[in-house]
């Protein structure tokens, strides 16, 4: 019986990368948490959990410029790192107490497994703070199959630019020609475009504010657990080509 391995139109794949908020787990809470008491503490008014949700995506720097506009609240750039550095200081509080409750994506864990048992090398590439990514695949179980998790603050750049999918392929010593990425939003499809791996996309992320299913990716598949049979060539009616692919 011939053993089936990973591939991406007629090319073996030794790695996949994946983005965490909006296609592992579900955040959205937390992060809402910590942002509102960062502003909560300057008086400046609260954001809906609605609202961050079209704001995550580009690290938490954009995030707070994002909240700031929306509340119509002129900032220097001083006032934006006071408050960027609460809301870590926040949110580090709110994750370490156990105060959120982050969900993992229907799918995920029986993906991940299948992927990781199929030989591939697993890491996370997210523009979260490293500790903060780590911290949370520990508790939620999903740590056993990454083995890399590169953060906003792992390299000088955060996606949209190819650094951080760079520095990935490094840490799991394989080639970006063997890597894929799996992600929901318009930067995670720049950052893969920019380093030169195909993308898959999951259409039920956050992706600010826009349809996931408008992303320029090369493919959808509706959870992770569908992934490894794309991967493997099986035909399933869960999974669809883009039509920008």
């Amino acid at each position: 019986m011939a053993i089936k391995v990973p591939r991406w139109r007629g090319e073996t794949l030794r790695a996949a990368l994946f983005d965490l908020d909006g296609t592992l787990l579900d955040t959205v809470d937390g992060i809402a948490a910590g942002l509102n008491q960062a502003l909560a503490e300057q008086q400046l008014g609260t954001v809906a959990d609605s609202q961050v949700s079209d704001m995550i995506g580009r690290g938490a720097p954009i995030l707070i410029a994002r909240a700031l506009a929306l509340l119509q609240v002129p900032a220097n750039a001083t006032d934006q790192n006071v408050l960027l550095e609460r809301f870590y200081v926040h949110y580090g509080q709110i994750l370490a107490r156990e105060e959120c409750t982050p969900r993992v994506y229907s799918g995920v864990a029986a993906g991940l497994s299948e992927l990781y048992s199929l030989g591939l090398r697993l890491a996370v590439v997210t523009n979260k703070h490293q500790r903060f990514a780590a911290g949370l695949l520990t508790r939620l179980g999903l740590h056993q199959w990454i083995e890399v998790v590169i953060g906003g603050d792992s390299c000088e750049h955060r996606k949209p630019d190819p650094q951080p999918l760079q520095l990935a392929c490094a840490g799991l010593r394989v080639g970006v020609s063997g890597a894929l990425m799996v992600g929901d939003s318009t930067t995670d499809v720049l950052a893969a475009r920019a380093a030169g791996l195909p993308v898959i996309c999951v259409p039920y992320g956050y992706n600010e504010g826009r349809d996931p299913r408008s992303l320029a990716c090369d493919a959808f598949v509706e959870t992770i657990a569908d992934l490894p049979a794309l991967l493997l060539g099986d035909s399933l009616p869960q999974v669809s080509l883009s039509p920008h692919a």
